[in-house]
């Protein structure tokens, strides 16, 4: 079968082919119809993320797809089953082999594209505002990437919970996507001073950043006293420095986020939060943005797109 794999750490992927996986006792294959790409996929590709395999390996990280093996001890999944599974690498192949207990069945009025554009970037929104930084009702969410594969579901999702969301991104086209997905305010890095737009607007009661850089400096010093940061990612490449003299002085709560740990440690909380994305999906409040789709063939095509920041939403590899 084919893979997209990384040979060497620093290098760009092959695309080659490679033996079809066998599943274990506890595993089930899957073959696979969508897999979305992550930010975390480039870091794994430079060797700068924390669950990094050992080389050689195989990209994708969140994929959607049917069963076509079981192992023999499964005995609540069968071959035909429509799943997804956040399964940390391996996905982008024509198939691939998971743990039993990590796969989820999708419902039959979910698309496979729709699966695999859904669970790390809602699933990280959804549990950072309502689990980690206690979002509520009425307050201003100062969204940072408000275009992008995780910063545009916390518009929605923001928006669901009934904040004040204010997005932030770089020119009128993510602007004009992060407001239909029900962004209240827009501001755009380009022509705007972050952190007198967001004064003029009230300052911000929670922080939403996947970016880092100089954007977080500017949200920073645009927070209201006890605002809270949450922090998602650096997809700047630039991890700030936090004064914490500032955080004493305001009252400020800054609070480190990875979706992926709960996995780990408390997986109730991500159990939880994905039966409410899935039923606000069902009721049509959930719509997942998908920019670009790529063949397995093409998917280091679909992977600059990403590193280089021009897309919005998703980036989905379709074997």
């Amino acid at each position: 079968m084919l893979a997209c794999r990384i040979k060497s750490i620093g290098k760009t992927p092959v695309i080659e082919q490679i033996s079809i996986p066998s599943p274990g006792k506890n595993e089930v294959r899957l073959t696979v119809h969508a897999c979305g790409l992550n930010f975390a996929d480039l870091l794994m590709q430079r060797g700068l993320y924390q669950d990094t395999p050992k080389v050689p390996f195989t990209l994708g990280m969140e994929v959607a797809g049917e069963i076509n093996a079981v192992g023999s001890l499964v005995t609540d999944l069968s071959v035909g089953d429509r799943v997804a599974v956040v399964g940390g690498h391996g996905g982008l192949a024509e198939q691939a082999v998971y743990n039993a207990q990590n796969v989820i069945k999708i419902p039959k009025q979910m698309t496979y594209e729709h699966a695999a554009a859904f669970q790390i970037a809602y699933g990280t929104s959804h549990v950072a505002l309502s689990h980690r930084g206690n979002l509520k009702s009425g307050e201003n969410l100062v969204v940072l990437g408000a275009a992008g594969g995780v910063g545009l579901t916390a518009v929605e999702i923001g928006k669901l919970i009934g904040a004040n969301v204010i997005a932030i991104a770089r020119g009128k086209d993510k602007l004009t996507i992060a407001e239909r997905a029900g962004a209240n305010h827009l501001i755009d890095t380009d022509y705007e001073n972050i952190r007198d737009a967001i004064k003029k607007l009230g300052g911000a009661d929670i922080v939403y950043d996947p970016v880092g850089g100089t954007a977080f400096e500017a949200v920073f010093r645009a927070c209201k006293p006890e605002a809270r940061l949450l922090i998602i990612g650096f997809a700047s490449g630039d991890i700030p420095k936090i004064p914490a003299n500032h955080l004493l002085v305001k009252n400020i709560s800054v609070l480190g986020f990875y979706w992926g740990g709960y996995l780990k440690f408390r997986p109730n909380v991500i159990s939880k939060s994905m039966k409410q994305l899935i039923t606000w999906y069902l009721d049509g409040q959930l719509n997942p943005h998908i920019s670009h789709r790529f063949s397995l063939q093409k998917a280091v095509e679909g992977l600059k797109k990403l590193r280089d920041r021009k897309s919005t939403g998703k980036v989905l590899i379709l074997p």
